[in-house]
């Protein structure tokens, strides 16, 4: 997430050099979901010079929301489509692992944070964050790969952490997220 990476920076301090994909004017890319990752992981990977001891990543937020099926925009409409639907977010998503395997990184793989009730835009249903993080959790435990359960950890704090009707968090929610995080790193790497 770009608004926790900071946080996490901060906590693994000089003794982790954390990089995130950036656009060309130096801001965060927003990775987005699996359709993105598939096009763009390869580069990606290339980024300060490619040598990769642990990575953190995570897909599906993006996945489940709706999108228009003629012109393929974000949408409010519950009867629209996902972006990617289950089997091609899991069929993608294997794609990404096996390409993140090849590195000889250790991986982690960060669930999606839940969705709040009410209507979000663009409109997600609340059960599908649920649905997609049990299908990458299958595969992550398949493949012998860490699950950093943010879902978990969100779910019962989404009051204080998430902003209201929306998918994003509060500077304190994201925080908290960046802690969760950095503590799984490190973590891994002890």
């Amino acid at each position: 997430s770009m608004n926790y990476t900071p946080r996490g920076r901060s906590l693994l301090g000089d003794g982790a050099g954390v990089v995130r994909p950036t656009l060309a004017n130096g801001r965060a890319e927003n990775c987005a979901g699996t359709n993105n990752g598939i096009k763009h992981i390869d580069r990606w990977l290339q980024l300060d010079g490619g040598d990769w001891d642990v990575i953190h990543f995570n897909f599906g937020l993006h996945d489940i929301k709706q999108v228009h099926p003629e012109t393929g925009k974000t949408s409010r409409n519950p009867a629209h489509g996902l972006q990617a639907p289950l089997p091609l977010y899991v069929q993608q998503l294997t794609n990404i692992v096996d390409t993140l395997e090849s590195t000889g990184a250790t991986l982690i793989f960060a669930t999606t944070t839940p969705v709040p009730e009410g209507r979000v835009s663009p409109y997600r249903n609340v059960n599908d964050a649920a649905r997609y993080n049990a299908a990458a959790v299958a595969l992550m435990e398949s493949r012998g790969i860490a699950v950093n359960d943010l879902y978990a950890f969100a779910l019962p704090r989404l009051v204080e952490l998430q902003k209201p009707a929306n998918v994003h968090f509060t500077r304190e929610g994201s925080k908290a997220l960046g802690q969760v995080v950095a503590e799984t790193i490190q973590a891994a790497v002890q």
